[in-house]
């Protein structure tokens, strides 16, 4: 039990038995192993989207499609580096959270001005479209495994999905949700490995075609930005590293950094093994016919587009999970520490509550976010995952003009910049080309590349 008194001064908690941080999620417990940080940042980071990119690479064409996907991975591993090794660049001191080590870098003020709101944008509306996306697959397996029952619309299966995160969402740190996201982990890999190894079973198609799938200079232009963002969106897991490195014990001996870099190898061997054969065998056998989610396009055998489905789902649970519990360590510090309120199991049952209600609210009445998402997140995801650790990079540690770093990160600067100012034209067509078929509570048509992200 923590014991608080009020400080008349400034009208907040101070801690008398225990400090604040030893309850908040992020930085109470601190005894994590290596691979703990190896399938946290699997599940971060490889999400349901795995399904859409031979669609992907059907928009940008095997150069395009390759060169893109491979220097997304290689630009996003050295970005996590440079979190990994920025977490303890202060003797003394962890930057448990993305905007402390903005704070450290730009200000107080201004480094929470930076770095929050990019952060909530893409870990609440990755929570949105995990709901949709959970919803989408439980309804397909249903049909699937049911074709003759009674047809369900997809807002009553965002709510089963809802009600398991209802539960989840009151484990009280990162480590108590490992196990669900070492499950989540394995799902993520199985249904990538089903998809690449079934497309290679069926063997391709006798009149594939790999031309580009717009048929107009424009649509070509559009698609070509739009997946951009979608490959943007498949290395989301920097809004999160310095978090689940939180979880890590360190000594001067043994800084986490060393723990935390070899789980992050680990697990981006694991992305590349999930990535690189579901998005180039698809397309290799299926051209540019293949739909928005692969599994669509394989239709047979039913048991394995269902099971596929399901692992989809459970995956889902894990990832929402990794992304949400940012956001409850963000509302439960401000709660406490700005508006004064006791911590304690009531506290969280209801803003954790209130967190996960919100996004099933959003999530059904807007099944369409995902096109929300490719348009607002690119402004908010590319500077996470591609630049801004770069940025701060360069702020810190100064280095010298034209060296081999300085270089480096100007580089990922001008991708990932071209990134945000490009990849939301794609979203905003999406939305422009769909929305007038949308209506309230009312299934949202499906098709494109991001239906499955």
């Amino acid at each position: 039990m923590i014991k608080l008194t009020m400080d008349s001064q400034d009208g907040r908690w101070s801690a008398q038995d225990e400090s604040i941080a030893d309850w908040l999620p992020i930085s109470s417990r601190r005894n994590a192993k290596w691979w703990y940080s190896a399938f946290h940042n699997v599940t971060a980071m490889v999400g349901a989207g795995v399904l859409a990119l031979p669609y992907t690479m059907s928009e940008l064409g095997w150069e395009a499609g390759v060169t893109v996907l491979f220097l997304s991975w290689i630009i996003t591993l050295y970005t996590l580096w440079q979190m990994v090794e920025m977490h303890e660049m202060v003797p003394g001191k962890r930057f448990d959270r993305y905007h402390e080590l903005g704070q450290h870098a730009f200000g107080d003020r201004l480094g929470l001005w930076i770095v929050v709101p990019q952060q909530l944008v893409v870990e609440v509306g990755l929570s949105i479209v995990y709901m949709v996306t959970a919803g989408q697959s439980l309804q397909k397996f249903h049909d699937v495994v049911c074709s003759n029952c009674k047809y369900i619309k997809t807002s009553y299966f965002i709510m089963m999905f809802a009600s398991v995160q209802f539960l989840l969402s009151q484990l009280p740190n990162f480590h108590s949700i490992s196990s669900v996201s070492l499950v989540a982990a394995v799902m993520s890999l199985s249904y990538s490995t089903i998809a690449w190894v079934a497309s290679v079973s069926k063997g391709r198609d006798e009149h594939v075609d790999y031309h580009l799938r717009g048929t107009t200079t424009a649509t070509q232009v559009f698609d070509f930005f739009s997946a951009l963002g979608s490959l943007a969106f498949a290395y989301a897991g920097h809004n999160v590293v310095l978090e689940i490195q939180a979880t890590i014990p360190s000594t001067p001996e043994k800084p986490s950094k060393k723990s935390m870099w070899k789980g992050v190898v680990v697990a981006y061997i694991i992305v590349a093994a999930c990535y690189f054969p579901a998005a180039i065998i698809g397309y290799w056998a299926f051209g540019n016919s293949v739909d928005g989610n692969i599994l669509i396009t394989l239709k047979r055998p039913k048991w394995l587009i269902a099971i596929a489905n399901m692992m989809v789902v459970v995956h889902l649970i894990g990832s929402y999970q990794v992304y949400a519990m940012p956001v409850f360590d963000m509302i439960e510090v401000v709660l406490v520490k700005k508006f004064w309120f006791r911590p304690g199991l009531r506290l969280r049952l209801i803003a954790r509550t209130l967190y996960v209600a919100f996004t099933m609210f959003i999530a059904v009445t807007f099944p369409f976010f995902n096109e929300l998402l490719g348009f607002f997140g690119g402004f908010a995801l590319a500077p996470t995952s591609y630049f801004l650790p770069c940025i701060m990079w360069l702020t810190i540690y100064k280095p010298k003009r034209f060296s081999i770093s300085w270089f480096t990160n100007w580089t990922c600067i001008v991708i990932g910049v071209l990134l945000m100012l490009l990849s939301p034209i794609g979203g905003l067509r999406q939305i422009i080309v769909k929305i007038n078929k949308y209506h309230f509570y009312q299934d949202y048509p499906q098709g494109s590349g991001y239906d499955n992200y």
